[in-house]
């Protein structure tokens, strides 16, 4: 039966049950689908958008789960409704549906999947199923019919296409190029590799995994012993290796520009999950780009955006730029933010061009206007991170092998993505580009990395391979993770969503959040527990077979798929590219020094220089704890750093940077400058973190590794394929040049877009530059922030060795043109030494802050060091800025590679003789002036002034239009009011020394622990430290960073996950403290932390445990974000009140991200009394934390409250600010930012500069606060 229940909001739950339930069922229901009504009815009528009756979806799957944790059972289904006024209201027709009422048939499906096809046409069949397979393909599959004496399936078929197609096998950058008339001797991935041949550097796996791996330093695993169980956590040495990765979700994003993006950034998360034999992903970056979004000023408001209006728009294919520019980000950054990986380092570029007359190609005027622009629009998900040196390389399978799949079912999702992706996006219909979407289930991959993490964190990892679920599905993962070994698959323990999927899609769809392993299977049950823990779904779907024969076998014997491993990856010919040389020569621009003011107003709005504070405020930037340098910067908290920094341990020494480069416009005039370009600015970017050294390789770039990543309108015009090669010869030869090599990447090459009247907008040809590095020290990062020192001085180095050129900038860009006169890397061995000089400068200490020149130019960067502080200027002198040019324009928007820097008027002699001996140019041009408020700007007799607070405004306009899209409420505008008037301000206690031994720490007791008679769960409870647990719930993310900040402050931790207490294999009878960590428990299904608090009212033993330890007088509980949500719905900081408090969205409708200050009233809670009177940063990281307190203000014990009561330093609208509340008599906490996630000086996102010697921040008192009080109240 179905039973219908109204929410408060008029949507409708309908829950499938096997039997009447009671009335203690129904009041269980109703609370949990938000005290809802039960509609007394078995029919609705009206007009309702749903799921497809045949499509169970994962929030049925969490719903679901949530009632079976609270003893409920019999409930088969649960999916949510929501009422329309028309037949023809909006929907997603993948996932979705129109109900004309709701009755006891809406989850009754009355047709059968389709039957297995054998295919008699196979082009036919291509053309119809848009499967992109050349002529040569399907000669090769006439081929294996006749081998195999049969026809081939519409599974083998549709497998082929997938598993063989451009995407995957990269059959361009595998070919031979003939250019005018010449063959190349060298393929573009020979071109690629060679960079790794001639420098291999620490490289350890490099272009046969999903990830590259390059040595790391030893460094510290902290983790429970025993993750099959709830046990302690331990610190154990281990030897690194680190991991990078970019990939590209174009096509997606294009289609469905949330889900497109949101898939892309967890296909390349599982990608580094998956390298070797598992791995440890830690952070991400992403790229957009996208035609001009003609963002539209408010009425009354001045539209300056004039780049925008010399070319037409056309009617988007599925969604506009600006569209795309949202929900793309808006996508990767909620898979992030639900995954548990922040996003620390990004760019974002719009463009178009239209030719004209006065441009040419081989010397001839255009005879027609070709519009280039990113209609089919890049995205790339990128990101580091490690693992350990003896997990980075795959296994041999062996035959007997299990083959087991841990993660989601299967949905009719994401099919022929391969293929369609591999062709221009419009090329086929709209249903055919519908289907090959994936969607997104972030809470899933977490489950499947929560088991992936314990078997690599084990001391044995029982995994012999793995591989990830991407395009072609089963298929391809499964393929390649039996190897030549061979496989069978019974189809029977795949897991189904649909029930009325063909053999075909089961086999190859491509439902995200899945990952295919090989295990022993000695290993399995010890597997099996640890996934059935972490509520991970995990089927043993195979076996190897030892026969080079792979199928998928179903209930009644038949191989919809069975062909043998050599058959399915085809030896059609070679590709063979030809093409001719192509000179284009674009149109420069012309301009008149007056009118500079203008110009600046401009750049200063165009999407890739203008502030991208839109995008750094909706995702999170400081989950795992381990965040050393994100966006972020200054007094203001303005995202100015284009340097990611994490730490590899909670030491926070020895870290990972990750930067970004790319220069399409550039490359447009000139592939090869292009290329070079991007590696330069990748390099120019990453150059303020200490790249680590030693005395086999002592200098800094050569250590740094690089993904490349090439996004081509190949074949789409004559010239195109030859800039291609061009291009990549170029990065090559440099990266050889410089002792870099490029051990991954991969290649998008079907970059353009083809509309109805048969217009095709191509893309420029773009290669972004993903570098990572090892980092000696994360404390040591440079900031982009001048330091408002008046005894300082600025200095630009120039890496390029080349004249001033407009040509491919964003100047350029502003007025239309392109140029063809563009900058490049003249002498890459003097690039060398100008990035090993600021690498040795950097380790002097002489560096108080330093930015790149590139978007915008050395105007930019000038005002960029200026904006996030709340005072000062500078002066700026050109005199003596070598150029060839007395041209203000060119010297202030030249985009030439090149750093300013500020150093110490102290060390000013030591600089000069510094860069004399090691043969680097700079110069002297500016210096800070503290008292005002201006840049001024002389050059000759010239003096211009610059006003910093008004251009301040102007730069961040661009993200205020855009976050306009995505903030309700009117709060993109408060923020655009607001952000300049609340910087950051801390004062801590005055006997505070930040030093460890002040509160008697010491990081490095695991030594001791470690001995070989110390160690067991015996000795654990015998030491006498206070006990501590974390508790965490699926969709946790934030349990790590906590357990450490309570293992640091002194106590021994526990790691229970809610199925521990469920189960009743963990009563928390042995622990004093017990915290509720952060995250999105159950994905926030149904609401934040309402299935987790579900668990706890209505499961008996995990009820009975809770109750008991808050009855016991010697205890303490901690709730951080989703863990403070469940306390407030559990009541258990104010049961005595009658109007009970909750948490409710953020007023801006969105997830809001920021470091911000929090104030300490005077307050009697163990852990925060102390720090009464502090002002204290902290990260903030939370969709729904704005607390409604009912009762007036001094009924409440507020602990921390926000240091401003407007938006957007009072993140989400709370009561009187506050940001965290305590029982009356001070035990138990509740608060809705991270103090774990600031505890030491380099998580902060702006820290006193005076005290940055500080071993700790004020925050690890609270936590040393509860391990005494618990020492001293211990029963």
């Amino acid at each position: 039966m179905i039973l219908f229940f109204k929410t408060s909001k008029e949507n409708i739950i309908a829950t499938e049950m096997d039997h009447q339930p009671s009335e203690q069922e129904k009041q269980e229901l109703c609370w949990l689908f938000g005290d809802a009504t039960l509609v007394d009815a078995d029919h609705l009528d009206g007009y309702f958008v749903g799921p497809r009756r045949e499509m169970i979806t994962p929030w049925s799957t969490n719903a679901v789960e949530i009632t079976q944790n609270m003893s409920l059972s019999g409930i088969q289904r649960i999916e949510e409704y929501f009422p329309v006024k028309s037949a023809d209201a909006d929907h997603d027709p993948m996932l979705q549906r129109m109900y004309t009422g709701l009755d006891q048939t809406i989850f009754t499906v009355n047709h059968e999947p389709e039957p297995i096809k054998y295919v008699e046409n196979l082009e036919e069949y291509n053309e119809q199923e848009g499967l992109a397979l050349s002529p040569e393909e399907i000669e090769y599959l006439h081929k294996i019919e006749k081998q195999n004496g049969r026809p081939l399936t519409d599974s083998e078929i549709f497998g082929f296409a997938q598993i063989n197609s451009e995407h995957c096998r990269h059959k361009i950058f595998g070919g031979t190029f003939i250019i005018d008339g010449e063959e190349r001797p060298s393929s573009l991935f020979a071109l690629i590799k060679k960079t790794t041949k001639e420098n291999p550097g620490k490289i350890l796996s490099a272009y046969k995994d999903n990830v590259a791996f390059a040595q790391g330093p030893m460094v510290e695993q902290f983790a429970p012993e025993d993750q099959s169980t709830s046990d302690w956590f331990r610190v154990k040495p281990i030897e690194s290796v680190i991991s990078l990765k970019a990939e590209t979700h174009n096509f997606p994003t294009t289609v469905e520009p949330f889900n497109g993006a949101a898939t892309g950034t967890g296909g390349e998360i599982r990608d580094r999950m998956g390298g070797g034999v598992g791995s440890w992903p830690i952070a991400g970056t992403a790229v957009y780009m996208t035609s001009y979004p003609r963002l539209h000023a408010n009425e009354g408001e001045s539209d300056t955006r004039d780049w925008e209006k010399k070319i037409e728009p056309r009617k988007w294919l599925y969604q506009s730029p600006e569209q795309i520019l949202v929900k793309a980000s808006n996508g990767a950054s909620d898979f992030g933010n639900k995954f548990g990986q922040p996003l620390i380092v990004g760019s974002l570029l719009t463009f178009e061009y239209a030719t004209s007359d006065k441009d040419t190609t081989d010397g001839q005027a255009s005879s027609t206007s070709q519009v280039y622009g990113y209609d089919k629009v890049i995205m790339l998900a990128g990101g580091v991170g490690y693992g350990k040196k003896r997990d980075c390389l795959k296994k041999e399978p062996q035959k007997g092998n299990e083959i087991v799949v841990v993660g989601g079912d299967n949905y009719r999702i994401g099919l022929g993505g391969g293929s369609v992706s591999s062709v221009d996006t419009g090329r086929y219909s709209n249903g055919i580009e519908l289907n090959a979407v994936q969607r997104a289930n972030p809470e899933m991959q977490k489950r499947a990395y929560n088991l992936v993490r314990a078997l690599v964190e084990e001391d044995t990892n029982p995994v012999v391979s793995i591989h990830d679920h991407g395009s072609a599905g089963h298929l391809n993962c499964l393929s390649e993770l039996v190897e030549d070994c061979g496989g069978e698959i019974d189809m029977t323990k795949l897991p189904i969503g649909d029930a009325t999927l063909s053999a075909k899609e089961i086999i190859a769809n491509e439902s995200q959040e899945r990952m295919g392993l090989l295990i022993d299977e000695k290993y399995l049950a010890h597997v099996q527990a640890i996934a059935d823990r972490e509520r991970a779904p995990m089927y043993v779907v195979g076996h190897t077979t030892g026969d080079a024969h792979f199928s998928f076998v179903q209930a009644d014997g038949v191989k919809p798929f069975d062909l043998d491993v050599a058959q399915m990856f085809g030896h059609s010919p070679k590709t063979i590219m030809k093409d001719e040389t192509v000179q284009h020569h674009y149109d420069d621009v012309t301009y008149t020094q007056d009118k500079l003011d203008e110009y600046l107003d401009a750049v200063l709005q165009l999407e890739a220089v203008a502030c991208k504070d839109w995008l750094t405020n909706k995702v999170d930037r400081s989950v795992t704890g381990k965040i050393a340098r994100q966006q972020t910067q200054g007094q203001i908290q303005l995202p100015l750093s284009d340097c990611g920094v994490v730490a590899l341990d909670y030491r926070g020494k020895q870290g990972i940077a990750t930067a970004l480069g790319h220069a399409p416009q550039a490359g447009m005039a000139d592939a090869a400058a292009g290329s070079v370009l991007s590696v330069a600015e990748s390099l120019t970017n990453i150059v303020w973190a200490p790249i680590a050294v030693d005395k086999d390789h002592p200098f800094p770039v050569r250590n740094i590794n690089l993904s490349a990543n090439w996004m081509w309108p190949c074949r789409s015009q004559k010239g195109e394929d030859a800039r291609l090669y061009a291009g990549v010869q170029a990065l090559s030869d440099f990266c050889c040049a410089l002792g870099l090599n490029v051990p991954t990447g991969k290649d998008s090459l079907s970059l353009s877009q083809q509309y109805p009247n048969g217009d095709k907008i191509i893309a420029p040809g773009t290669v972004i530059v993903t570098s990572g590095a090892e980092v000696s020290d994360v404390r040591k990062v440079v900031s982009p922030v001048m330091v408002n020192d008046k005894n300082s001085s600025l200095y630009y180095i120039d890496f390029s060795l080349c004249e001033q050129r407009l040509g491919g900038s964003a100047f350029a860009q502003t007025q239309g043109k392109i140029g063809s006169d563009v900058p490049t890397v003249t002498d890459p061995e003097y690039f060398s030494d100008c990035f090993n000089g600021i690498q040795e400068l950097i380790r002097k200490g002489w560096v108080m802050a330093g930015h790149d020149i590139s978007a915008g130019g050395l105007i930019t960067t000038l005002l960029e060091m200026t904006f996030a502080n709340v005072e000062g200027g500078m002066h700026v002198n050109l005199h003596d800025l070598k150029s060839d040019s007395d041209d203000l324009v060119k010297l202030l928007f030249a985009e030439n590679p090149g750093v300013v820097i500020q150093v110490s008027d102290q060390h000013k002699k030591e600089l000069r003789q510094f860069f004399e001996e090691n043969g680097i140019g700079y110069a002297k041009i500016a210096y800070p002036t503290p008292e005002t408020r201006t840049i001024v700007v002389k050059h000759g007799d010239a003096e211009h002034t610059f006003d910093i607070n008004k251009l301040r405004d102007t730069w961040f306009r661009s993200s205020y239009l855009l976050d306009r899209d995505q903030s309700m409420n009117g709060m993109a505008r408060k923020r655009m009011l607001n952000y300049k008037k609340q910087p950051l301000e801390m004062h801590f206690s005055y006997n505070f020394t930040g030093k460890f031994s002040q509160y008697g720490l010491n990081p490095d007791r695991w030594k001791e622990e470690a001995r070989p008679t110390v160690g067991g769960a015996d000795d654990v409870m015998a030491n006498g430290r206070p006990k501590a647990a974390i508790i965490r719930e699926k969709g946790t993310n934030g349990d790590r960073e906590m357990a450490y900040t309570l293992w640091l402050a002194g106590f021994d931790v526990k790691d229970v996950m809610m199925t521990d207490l469920i189960s009743g294999r963990e009563t928390l009878d042995e622990v004093n403290m017990i915290v509720f960590c952060g995250g999105f428990s159950n994905s926030d299904v149904l609401g934040s932390a309402k299935g987790w608090a579900g668990a706890f009212l209505y499961n008996p033993k995990a009820k009975e445990a809770l109750d008991r330890f808050y009855a016991r007088k010697d205890t303490l509980s901690l709730g951080i974000c989703n863990g403070c949500q469940l306390m407030v719905e559990l009541n258990l900081i104010n049961p005595e009140h009658k109007h009970r408090a909750h948490l409710t969205h953020n007023v801006s409708q969105k997830f809001e991200s920021a470091f911000l200050g929090l104030s300490i009233p005077q307050n009697n809670s163990v852990m925060l009394g102390s720090l009464s009177g502090n002002k204290l940063g902290i990260w903030v990281a939370h969709g729904e934390g704005r607390f409604y307190l009912p009762e007036p203000e001094d009924h409440y014990n507020i602990v921390a409250k926000y240091n401003y009561a407007e938006y957007p330093a009072n993140p989400n609208g709370s009561d009187y600010n506050v940001a965290g509340i305590c029982s009356a008599d001070g035990r138990h906490l509740a608060m809705m930012p991270h103090p774990e996630r600031a505890i030491f000086p380099w998580q902060n996102a702006w820290y006193p500069a005076n005290r940055r010697e500080d071993d700790v921040t004020p925050w690890i008192e609270a936590f040393v606060n509860a391990r005494r009080w618990i020492e001293q109240h211990k029963a």
